[in-house]
């Protein structure tokens, strides 16, 4: 990648197929149990918490933060993006609870007057020309006892698609950049790479998950027994946390405190 993927040109069609397909549900149900878990780890008291929604598309899961109380910053590249949520925020009736932001993300100290409790940066570093400078960014901006959510396109399981599509030459080529898929990051990110780039940061990691370590790598579903999206669902709920499933995930979402 030569630039930042701006989503303006796809707005829509990223917001039917990404958030509204099967694939989506997982993603929200795994990291929306992740993010309650990190919830009880803050004490009532620093409740509202300021929440920072980095590269955060439609705000889907900020929105549930929202509803709760608590205040969110929304920082996105795409102005497209950015209306389509603010136009589902101002229907959810929570504009009050949010600050919009026009701007990539590794701008966002212009925009953050104090350092925020709470970091999400979810499915944004595997569009960055330097996704390590955008994380060390974002990290320097939540305060001492925050939490920053991380979720990040998995180097693994890119790896792991490909071969069980029968694409070995190109697994053995080093997977190089194609531009026919749109919707799909070309790059996944090592995760022990992104594990050490936060804990230089100053962050002890608290937990992590993997978001589709299984739906993904399902063939031809027919013929195959009989078993609902609600079975695949409960699948991944069970084992999504426990390695060796956690680091076969289409993406892992991990995260930390700050020391």
């Amino acid at each position: 990648m030569t630039e930042d993927r701006n989503f303006d040109d796809i707005a829509h069609k990223f917001a039917k197929n990404i958030y509204g397909s099967d694939k989506g549900m997982i993603r929200q149900t795994i990291v929306w149990e992740d993010i309650q878990t990190i919830l009880t780890s803050f004490s009532p008291e620093q409740f509202p918490l300021s929440v920072l929604d980095a590269g955060g598309g439609l705000a889907q899961l900020s929105q549930r933060l929202a509803m709760q109380g608590h205040q969110v910053t929304l920082c996105d590249l795409s102005s497209e993006m950015l209306q389509l949520a603010q136009t589902d925020i101002e229907k959810n009736g929570l504009l009050a609870q949010y600050r919009f932001v026009h701007a990539p993300v590794q701008d966002m100290q212009q925009y953050i007057a104090d350092p925020v409790d709470f970091l999400m940066f979810h499915a944004v570093m595997e569009w960055l020309t330097d996704p390590k400078d955008a994380l060390e960014k974002l990290l320097a901006q939540v305060r001492s006892g925050g939490v920053a959510s991380i979720m990040f396109y998995n180097h693994h399981g890119l790896v792991l698609k490909n071969v069980i599509c029968g694409n070995i030459p190109h697994v053995l080529e080093g997977m190089p950049y194609r531009k026919r898929f749109k919707l799909q990051p070309q790059k996944g990110l090592n995760p022990e790479s992104v594990y050490q780039w936060i804990e230089a940061c100053g962050f002890s990691i608290e937990g992590k998950s993997g978001i589709r370590s299984f739906s993904d790598y399902i063939g031809n579903r027919q013929n195959m027994g009989e078993y609902s999206e609600e079975d695949v669902l409960a699948l991944e709920r069970q084992l999504c946390r426990q390695e060796p499933y956690l680091s076969l995930g289409r993406y892992i979402h991990v995260w930390a405190r700050k020391q």
